[in-house]
């Protein structure tokens, strides 16, 4: 008998939810919502919220809301969302004191019970906590890899499609680095529909696109007030396991263990990978211009402190 895949969400907040629900339309898999004890109600009450929304759409995906992480023994993909989120006026690196002990016991768990796992981490501060998740689990470099660049990819062509009036189907863009201020959208390779688009914006409003794009979390951070982004984490997040599960080889940015592309090595930073059933199978580097070379450092030693302050 044919087996469904298994995928386990650590952490049913808003995030959580959400990436239990895509799974479930997609039919990607049974889906395990894992959290702490202490909201082990509403965890429960999400899965079969969404069991009671499967008999409306035709949908056989099974739900199941837990506390006990061994409930999650032999998924085929982990995602985790575990963490404090921002508040107004934090920026990601603030998180570190607070999410470092939840990524370290959660990837105690995992490598427990879900030792085999293709691991995403969507966990803020991003790329240090898939550096925590990868050390403490003791997984294989390419089995685990951080959701970042496909979500401030998405974010940057969402703002040019409006600026320019077109599908942001047709806009397509390259941002490389670590999830925070210094992310590096090279705007010198983005086009839509094969137009460089650097030749259709002048300068000054494409600048305030990138700008914008580098802080679009804590721009919803200010908007939502109480939390931050979920509708897209969620969406950028299952398409990588999409791509993992079904073996759609898809290149997507991601925060993936480098040795030696881009003279980084041994840290997670976000560059285009090819994510597929064998996880992250081949990293792709791209040469760049002096500038550009300048901002990718840049926003590589920022990765590398947060990194250090963790001492693991």
């Amino acid at each position: 008998m044919a087996r469904r895949n298994k995928i386990a969400v650590v952490g049913a907040g808003n995030i959580g939810g959400n990436i239990g629900l895509l799974c479930a339309e997609r039919r990607l898999g049974d889906v395990v919502l894992y959290d702490i004890e202490r909201v082990a109600g509403p965890t429960k009450g999400k899965a079969l919220d969404i069991n009671q929304l499967n008999a409306v759409r035709g949908l056989d995906t099974r739900l199941v809301g837990t506390s006990d992480f061994a409930d999650a023994e032999g998924a085929d993909v982990v995602i985790v969302t575990a963490g404090v989120p921002r508040k107004p006026g934090m920026s990601r690196d603030d998180l570190v004191g607070v999410n470092m002990p939840i990524i370290s016991d959660v990837a105690e768990k995992v490598k427990k019970h879900t030792p085999n796992a293709f691991v995403i981490v969507i966990s803020n501060p991003l790329d240090a906590m898939v550096y925590a998740m990868h050390k403490v689990a003791g997984l294989a470099d390419h089995m685990v890899c951080g959701m970042a660049g496909v979500l401030d990819s998405s974010r940057f062509r969402f703002f040019v499609s409006e600026a320019l009036d077109v599908s942001i189907e047709d806009v397509h863009a390259v941002v490389l680095g670590g999830h925070g201020d210094d992310m590096v959208p090279l705007t010198r390779l983005c086009s839509v529909g094969g137009v460089p688009l650097e030749s259709l914006l002048p300068k000054d409003k494409l600048d305030a696109i990138v700008d914008r794009t580098r802080k679009g979390g804590g721009e919803l951070v200010q908007l939502f007030g109480t939390g931050s982004a979920y509708f897209a984490p969620a969406e950028s997040a299952v398409s990588m396991a999409e791509s993992y599960l079904l073996d759609r080889k898809r290149v997507l940015p991601v925060a993936a263990r480098l040795h030696g592309e881009y003279g980084i090595d041994g840290y997670f930073f976000g560059v285009p990978a090819r994510i597929g059933g064998g996880g992250v199978e081949k990293v792709y580097e791209i040469a760049l211009d002096p500038a550009e070379k300048v901002m990718l450092d840049k926003s590589f030693h920022a990765v590398k402190a947060v990194v250090e302050s963790c001492k693991l």
